[in-house]
């Protein structure tokens, strides 16, 4: 089950939050404060954070960069600011999203379905793939065509990883 870490000082959006995303089959967990949230991130292990800018003991763009420096969680900004500078200042710091307040349930949890996806790790590619008489071993960096080798130059063959490690997305 997708764990959940709501940050935010105010109990009713928190209430709000855990009920709806509970009912989309989500686990949650809550915080009213950044130090909390911040032991939260490392306890409960969130797979997405939601966190409020205006928390009392910490600004959300700090709890961001402190959290930052131990994970690579995915945060989505939930926040009453709507100026850019405030925008671009949690981005940076390295939110995913922001979402200003009062938003949408249904935008929100689309939001969340995407930096979910985002944030999963890609499928490795085996190290050996055939296509027809082309066979490519990304483990050893050898390339054959009907079993002979063929000498690629760097560009080459790194266009080539890319293809073969990207099936059906380039």
């Amino acid at each position: 089950m997708t764990r959940v870490l709501i940050v935010d000082d105010e109990p009713q959006i928190r209430r709000a939050l855990r009920t709806s995303l509970r009912a989309h089959g989500y686990e949650v967990a809550t915080a009213a404060t950044g130090e909390e949230g911040l032991a939260l991130a490392v306890d409960a292990a969130p797979d997405l954070m939601l966190l409020d800018l205006g928390l009392p003991d910490l600004d959300g763009t700090e709890v961001i960069r402190r959290l930052r420096a131990f994970s690579e969680v995915p945060v989505i900004v939930l926040s009453v600011r709507d100026q850019q500078a405030d925008k671009v200042a949690a981005l940076d710091a390295g939110a995913d999203d922001y979402v200003t307040k009062p938003f949408g349930m249904e935008e929100l949890l689309a939001r969340l379905r995407a930096a979910l996806r985002r944030a999963q790790p890609g499928e490795p590619a085996p190290p050996l793939q055939r296509f027809g008489e082309l066979e490519v071993d990304l483990a050893k960096r050898l390339v054959r065509l009907r079993g002979q080798p063929v000498h690629l130059t760097r560009t080459e063959y790194a266009l080539l990883e890319a293809l073969v490690t990207n099936p059906g997305k380039l």
